[in-house]
């Protein structure tokens, strides 16, 4: 049976990746779409990306997240019945990863300096400032050939390379630290401890008509499961669910 898949972090620094790992995939879904139609999108998601890297100390938490991977993926090797071909690859992966992030000055800080995307984000960060006739240099870039307008977009996506190819292998490790569970909970509430626990996935089949909601921390979190509501907005689901649950 089809299934819908729910995530939801319990710190902020997992918060933040899955916010930039989905922000990336919404840029980078434009290049397969017309550029005319989908370039708020992009744009919206790219400034977004920006504003995420300078807000917060990512680079150093993807190094840190890193660093523990490389140790860990040391002791697994040692470990019987191990597929070392596979676990070779992460390892090299991670260690050239951390090497290109530890550099002096990150890719990504060039395109701080690109004078057009300046302009762009400082009207994006506006309600309604990003409209044409605020932005002829944004119309004229639109009327460009379209190869030229794909080649910037694909040069700007690749200066963020580093740090989404580091995002993607430290969360591809995080969702893998445990397999789905089936879960029953009563009255539509389920809670548990969440020692040592970074991310939530909940699956839920796709012909339910309710929906989680998951409030928590480090310590213990709880999933409320709503309905849909035309007069609240939502209200409470207190029937017996079962779902499935990875605690990450």
């Amino acid at each position: 049976m089809s299934s819908v898949l729910y995530e939801h972090p319990l710190n902020e620094r997992i918060r933040n990746y899955l916010k930039l790992e989905q922000l990336y995939s919404q840029a980078k879904n434009c290049l397969h779409c017309d550029i005319d139609l989908s370039h708020q999108i992009f744009f919206s998601s790219f400034f977004a990306i920006l504003d995420t890297l300078e807000r917060n100390d990512i680079r150093g938490e993807l190094i840190k997240d890193l660093e523990k991977l490389e140790q860990n993926l040391v002791i697994w090797s040692r470990a019987p019945n191990v597929d070392n071909s596979i676990l070779e690859d992460n390892l090299k992966q991670s260690v050239s990863l951390l090497c290109q992030l530890k550099t002096p000055s990150p890719q990504w800080l060039q395109l701080k300096e690109d004078k057009f995307l300046s302009t762009l984000k400082q009207r994006y960060a506006m309600q309604g400032g990003s409209c044409s006739f605020d932005l002829p240099q944004l119309t004229f870039w639109l009327n460009r050939p379209h190869t030229d307008i794909e080649k910037d977009i694909h040069h700007w996506l690749s200066l963020l390379t580093q740090v989404f190819s580091s995002l993607a292998l430290i969360l591809k490790f995080i969702r893998q630290r445990t397999s789905f569970e089936n879960v029953q909970c009563q009255n539509g509430f389920y809670q548990d401890n969440g020692e040592g626990i970074l991310l939530l996935r909940i699956k839920l089949a796709q012909d339910a008509n309710y929906y989680p909601t998951v409030s928590g921390n480090k310590f213990r979190y709880s999933i409320r499961f709503m309905l849909p509501c035309n007069e609240t907005g939502r209200k409470y689901y207190d029937q017996q669910v079962q779902f499935q649950l990875a605690r990450c």
